[in-house]
Order: structure tokens, then sequence, then C-alpha cells
């Protein structure tokens, strides 16, 4: 056997021992390992909503500021959507907070469309007070407080169909009640002032009973009409230039003559 051989097979000899070694020590090593416990991971639950589904303008909010901003996200919802779209999701989602807070702050869709109501029905009164106050004389202040109502209801219709809607809305609760009380207070100084006599919201005579009567259907009627555009039919073959306030001044001009005969 040549040096060369030699020299080869010790090679081999050296390679298989070093491998023998090397494998019996891997083998060692995983019986002796301690085998680790598979982890459970634990979702995490957003306090608002779920980060892919969060808006880029979502700010966190104190929790007088969530009760406000509920309810300005509602009265988005509701002139979008108007009062079949708005539910506590549709809130929720429009505010960028949990399904959950709407609950949490108004109980139910009931609670919450009573104090949207209430919103309404202030906003709606300061109108009428402002228009009542830039007119001078009785008459003036009856055109204009019927002008101003029309007015809110063109622009939040919305709104205004929803203050309207009893069986929705819970009457027992403070702030709605004390808002559309107002607002009732309100209509009857404009008749009482018509009348040129002090009008008591607590006790009506039947002549004043029937003057408030009068005056709201009169106004509510036209009002209604108008947003469910059935005053078109009578626009368009009224006389040329004929407005929805003209028309309005000629039939508010109408029943104050009528009121006036013996």
């Amino acid at each position: 056997m040549t040096p060369s051989i030699v020299k080869q097979n010790l090679y081999s000899v050296k390679i298989a021992t070093y491998n023998g070694v090397m494998a019996r020590l891997s083998k060692e090593n995983k019986a002796t390992r301690p085998v680790r416990a598979p982890t459970r991971r634990v979702a995490r639950v957003a306090v608002d909503r779920p980060a892919s589904r969060r808006r880029a303008n979502d700010t966190p909010y104190h929790h007088g500021d969530l009760h406000e901003a509920l309810l300005r996200a509602a009265e988005r919802v509701l002139e979008r959507d108007g009062l079949a779209g708005l539910t506590l999701r549709a809130v929720a989602r429009e505010a960028g907070v949990s399904h959950a807070a709407p609950t949490h702050h108004f109980g139910d869709l009931t609670g919450l469309l009573s104090e949207l109501a209430a919103i309404g029905f202030r906003q709606f009164g300061q109108a009428m007070a402002a228009a009542d106050a830039s007119a001078a004389t009785p008459p003036e202040k009856g055109v204009a407080s019927a002008k101003a109502y029309v007015a809110y209801a063109q622009a939040h219709p919305g709104m205004y169909g929803l203050m309207f809607r009893s069986e929705r809305l819970d009457h027992s609760r403070p702030s709605l009640h004390e808002a559309s009380e107002a607002s009732f207070a309100g209509l009857t100084r404009g008749v009482g002032a018509s009348r040129h006599e002090q009008i008591s919201k607590e006790q009506l005579t039947l002549d004043q009973a029937a003057a408030i009567a009068s005056a709201w259907s009169l106004v509510h009627g036209f009002t209604m009409l108008l947003l469910d555009g059935r005053l078109k039919t009578i626009l368009d073959r009224a006389p040329e230039g004929t407005s929805v306030e003209t028309l309005l001044t000629a039939m508010l001009r109408l029943s104050a003559g009528r009121s006036a005969r013996p």
C-alpha cells in the first residue's frame, strides 16, 4: 500500500469519526432540550373600533365630548340617510367609535332619537324667536315666524320629520319634554300677540285653543305639502313669479282676514 493510499484512508476514518460524534451529540441535545408549551395568542380588544376600520381623522373622546359627538354624528346620518338609515351602528360608524358606545350613552335607539329631537326643537325654537324679534308689529311677527318655521323644515327635513314622529320618541325624557314645551310656549306667545292678549299655555279657553290649532295646522300642513313636493301642482298654476314665501304670506293674510270677521 502506497503512502498516498494510507493517508487517504486515515482521512476517511477521521471524517467518519467526526460525523459519528456530531450525530450522537445532536441526538443527546434533542433528548435533554426542554419542551416549550405552545403559546396562545390573546386577541387585542379595541376600545373604540378595530384598527383596520379606524378612520384617519379618528380621535379619542372624553366622556362628555363623546356624548355630543354621537349626537352630531346622528344628525349627519339623519339628514343624509333619513330616519330609516339612522341606526345605532350607523351612528357609531359615523362617529368612529365602537358599536357599543351609543347604547352606553343613550340606552337604545329611542333614547338617541329622543335626545336628537330635543336638539331639533331647541334649534327650531331659536329660529322662531329670532324671526319674532326681527319684526315690529304683531302681524309682521306672525309672518316672520311662519316663514322661519318653513325655512327650518326646508333646511333640516330629516330633523323636522323626526320631531313629529311621536311613536319613535320618548317624551318623558326631560330634555325632549323641556324643549318641546318651550317650542309650544313660543307658538302660544305668537298667537297671543296676534290676538292682543296674554295666553297661558297651561290653561286655554276654547277660542284660544282653536286659534293655536288653526295657526299651527296652517303652517305645519303647508310645510308638509312643501316637503312632499305636493305644492308644485299649485305653484305651477299660480301667477308667474309666485314663490313659496309669496304663497305662504297670502295664506296667512287670508287666514287673518277670516279670523277678524265677527
